[in-house]
């Protein structure tokens, strides 16, 4: 039975009397204990879909349908009360440039503390610095980080104190919006590593997003590659990245450097995103693939399955 699955979900932001198709129609299950890498260029929707799972999109302007089923409950219609219950607790989130929402004034013990609290109100003080300690050992800390500032931390610092806070409650489900970004390699190889290893011991599943595919292809089970709010395509990443169906896909792995194997000429994708304001008759990526035909311009592609659970939203999917 799948932990999350997520069934036709779609969102459009209303901005400036415009409807912007930001995710468009996406279906994917994650299992227990799986770990799913989303792809794709900044403007493809990745961040808008995690968001847009927990409610935390704007209501004025953000209008979400479809189902996201966390455990036989619809989180896009239960009440709030059941959603907070949820949210942090059972699923979690680590921000893009999370380490920034630290605050400069407040040391980090209190600050951890202060959160723990909210949602454990009769802990002693003497069981919440415990538990605190305890965290901040689990991502490789030393507890004098408990009694330290913001400014006396590094970056890689920094962040393993957003990941600690992240497990605090023993979620079930984590998700890492390019939570290792803004890290230099060496930092962020060993925190991915890290990562791999909580995951292992504590039986989480984990939603990593990114726009670096060898990010997915070390650290992830699953992959799902968008473009322009539509999945394109999804798999184990061991068969996407061997041999991928979609021609955006293959453009994506063509861009990156690789370590391994021959060496080749990195090549970008030509063009850029199409106006999600637009509705398109055709293939979302059809002006921008080098594989186009006729077929592509005039109509929409639907979502072929693949052998293996793979998924590939195109005319030419399975000929490869």
């Amino acid at each position: 039975m799948a932990l999350l699955s997520i069934k036709n979900e779609n969102v459009i932001y209303k901005v400036k009397n415009k409807n912007i198709h930001a995710v468009n129609n996406v279906s994917f299950d994650i299992e227990p204990q799986d770990s799913l890498g989303i792809v794709g260029e900044s403007g493809s929707g990745k961040s808008t879909l995690a968001l847009s799972m927990l409610r935390l999109l704007p209501k004025k302007i953000a209008e979400v349908s479809g189902e996201v089923i966390f455990e036989d409950r619809n989180l896009l219609t239960i009440s709030e009360d059941e959603l907070r219950d949820i949210r942090w607790k059972e699923i979690s989130v680590v921000f893009q440039k999370s380490m920034n929402s630290l605050s400069p004034i407040h040391k980090i013990g209190s600050q951890m503390s202060d959160i723990y609290m909210l949602h454990n109100k009769t802990a002693s003080k003497a069981e919440v610095k415990n538990k605190m300690t305890e965290l901040l050992e689990l991502v490789n800390l030393p507890p004098r980080v408990y009694t330290m500032y913001q400014h006396e931390l590094s970056g890689g610092m920094m962040q393993r104190v957003s990941i600690a806070l992240s497990l605090m409650h023993n979620p079930k489900l984590i998700i890492m919006d390019e939570a290792t970004t803004a890290l230099d390699v060496i930092t962020q190889g060993q925190i991915l590593n890290e990562i791999k290893e909580l995951e292992k011991r504590l039986s989480i599943a984990r939603i990593m997003i990114t726009h670096d595919m060898s990010v997915v292809a070390n650290t992830c089970k699953k992959i799902a590659v968008m473009y322009a709010g539509y999945l394109v395509e999804f798999g184990y990443v061991d068969d996407v990245i061997s041999n991928p169906n979609h021609p955006y896909t293959r453009g994506l792995l063509k861009s990156f450097p690789t370590l391994k194997g021959e060496r080749g000429v990195l090549r970008g994708i030509s063009g850029s995103l199409p106006d999600l304001s637009v509705q398109h008759d055709g293939c979302i990526f059809e002006s921008r693939c080098p594989e186009r035909s006729e077929s592509c311009h005039k109509e929409k592609p639907g979502t072929v399955i693949l052998e293996n659970g793979r998924m590939v939203m195109c005319h030419s999917a399975g000929r490869r």
